[in-house]
């Protein structure tokens, strides 16, 4: 009973918060075996949400929660959501969205208990349309029944799931922590002494755009170009590079641009790199802002394929430019390229590298009746729209890859994963809820079949603690600050390091920087609360045993599938 009124004090009605509706709901109704059905009137919850009185209704469940939750609980039924009904409807009709309102559905149900998928949608676009705006309490008075039923059963089922996935992911976690450290105990290597790859390099930067146009696809390709100069240089040493600049090409993720990554491609540019930032114009902030203002449908399953071949054009329009352009002739190495990309930039640079999209997979995954706390599994889903079929998206010019926070698990698999024979580095967030790192980092990390393979696991990263904070002059969509993580400085001093020592390493085959690739520099610039965990090696059979606590390894399978987030 305890552990039932506890969730009732806060964590039901913070689902309230994150999904549910109202037109004319009265009471909040929830059965609860073996202690039989409870209900709520919305008026004790809009008296407590305005005026902070607790009546004799709701004294029952406040009284078995602390003045926190009830603070917290306050806090979340008072708070309003700027969300316009253009951008809720088209949210909510598009493919995507109808799924996640039937998930919702199966635990918000109607008076008569049915799902409450429709009674849900019309709850959610009315309330954005009211004068009063998207709020938890006009949510309930727009749903068109007067009575919410909560399918309690299956909504502490999920709770429980969640909650063991999250203790087995930080189990997870603390090992790999631990491996790096008892890794990096057997170094020699003194990197007080060595050069300091967080700071900048000898080179300036010089910005060259170019608006590129394919019109075989119809896609306008902006491009930002870093060329390194030796403008106002201070010191010239033997070995500073010299054109042809070695070229590394960046990819950004869904809902974003150019700009996340300059700070990364002006350090790698102060080292002698060039460095191409390129926008996908299916999938960008432009994209995505026209989308939720009813002028665009949603991003299309075709990005899976567009994607790569936007870098390929981008490749072969630079190596025509190289030709023909003065101030780009002679500038670029295209002997020496690497790739970086973030989210859905990572998936686009690793199907770079030789990945294969892995349809007998996403048929597995994306399975209707399948439940799943893996967020990215809604974006990777939509690849099931494509025809099967062996898609060449693999560039052989491309020698070296780092994918931070991608998307992988399903649209590529392990089978998909494994067809990449080039140097591969991970980067995982712990925190990250929209690409989990188990499932779509540490996991294939596992899977990548080539020697030279990184994984860097920074503690307490989200998935947005990589990009640069929006400013005036681009058009990314801001991102509310408890999903972007403490000190993001510090993952940017780690991106610019490791970056710059995988690319030196791998790319120009200069062994001096290998150093820098071992768990031991991860340890030296690691620094709190972001520690930094750098493993070159994952077993298949050590995650599985990490994974699985101490299951004999005998009788462990040889690709677990985490049945904690399956239905």
């Amino acid at each position: 009973m305890k552990k039932f009124l506890r969730y009732v004090g806060l964590g039901l009605l913070s689902t309230f918060l994150t999904a549910a509706p109202g037109l004319g709901a009265e009471r909040i109704s929830f059965f609860y075996p073996p202690f039989g059905e409870f209900s709520l009137s919305v008026d004790s919850l809009e008296t407590f949400a305005k005026v902070g009185k607790i009546d004799d209704e709701l004294s029952f469940y406040a009284s078995r929660a602390t003045p926190e939750q009830l603070a917290q609980l306050r806090d979340l039924l008072q708070q309003r959501f700027n969300v316009t009904p253009t951008l809720v409807s088209q949210v909510t009709y598009s493919p995507i969205g109808e799924q996640l309102m039937q998930r919702l559905g199966e635990l918000l149900l109607t008076e008569s208990r049915n799902n409450g998928f429709y009674a849900i949608r019309a709850s959610l676009i009315l309330s954005a349309a009211d004068q009063e705006g998207l709020t938890v309490v006009n949510l309930l008075r727009k749903f068109p029944s007067n009575t919410m039923r909560v399918n309690f059963t299956e909504g502490l089922r999920i709770v429980d799931d969640l909650a063991q996935l999250l203790k087995r992911k930080d189990e997870v976690v603390a090992s790999l922590q631990k491996e790096a450290i008892a890794q990096a105990a057997n170094s020699t290597v003194d990197f007080s002494q060595k050069l300091d790859l967080r700071s900048p390099g000898q080179f300036r930067s010089q910005k060259k755009t170019l608006e590129l146009n394919d019109f075989s696809r119809n896609r306008r390709l902006p491009v930002d170009i870093y060329l390194p100069t030796t403008q106002n240089l201070q010191l010239k040493t033997q070995n500073s590079p010299s054109p042809p600049f070695p070229l590394i090409v960046i990819s950004h993720g869904v809902a974003s641009d150019r700009s996340p990554f300059v700070y990364l491609a002006e350090h790698l540019a102060s080292y002698g790199f060039a460095v191409a930032v390129l926008e996908h114009p299916g999938s960008n902030a432009e994209r995505i802002q026209q989308y939720f203002a009813g002028l665009a449908g949603p991003p299309e399953a075709a990005e899976f394929i567009n994607r790569p071949l936007d870098i390929k054009y981008l490749l072969n329009e630079l190596e025509r430019l190289d030709k023909s352009d003065p101030t780009l002739q002679g500038k670029l190495n295209f002997q020496q390229i690497g790739a970086i990309g973030h989210s859905f930039g990572g998936y686009t640079v690793l199907a770079l590298a030789g990945a294969k999209i892995n349809f007998e997979q996403l048929r597995q995954d994306c399975n209707p009746n399948n439940s799943s706390f893996n967020l990215s599994l809604i974006l990777q889903c939509q690849a099931t729209e494509l025809p099967p079929g062996n898609y060449e998206l693999k560039d052989d010019r491309i020698k070296a890859i780092i994918a931070i926070n991608p998307i992988d698990s399903s649209i590529l698999g392990q089978w998909g994963v494994s067809q990449i024979k080039i140097p591969v580095m991970l980067v995982a967030g712990s925190q990250d809820i929209f690409a989990p790192p188990v499932f779509e980092q540490i996991r294939p990390f596992t899977w990548l079949s080539d020697s030279n393979k990184y994984l860097a696991l920074i503690e307490n990263a989200t998935h947005f603690s990589a990009i640069a904070e929006p400013t005036a002059e681009n058009d990314i969509l801001p991102v509310p600050p408890a999903l972007l993580g403490p000190d993001r400085d510090a993952v940017y001093s780690y991106l610019n390091a490791l970056s710059l020592a995988f690319v030196e390493t791998h790319i120009l085959n200069r062994p001096e920087y290998r150093s820098y690739l071992q768990p031991s520099y991860g340890t030296f610039i690691s620094k709190e609360p972001l520690n930094l965990s750098l493993l070159q090696s994952l077993p298949v059979d050590q995650f599985n045993q990490i994974w699985n606590g101490s299951t004999p390894q005998s009788s462990k399978p040889s690709n677990p599938q985490p049945t904690s987030t399956r239905r």
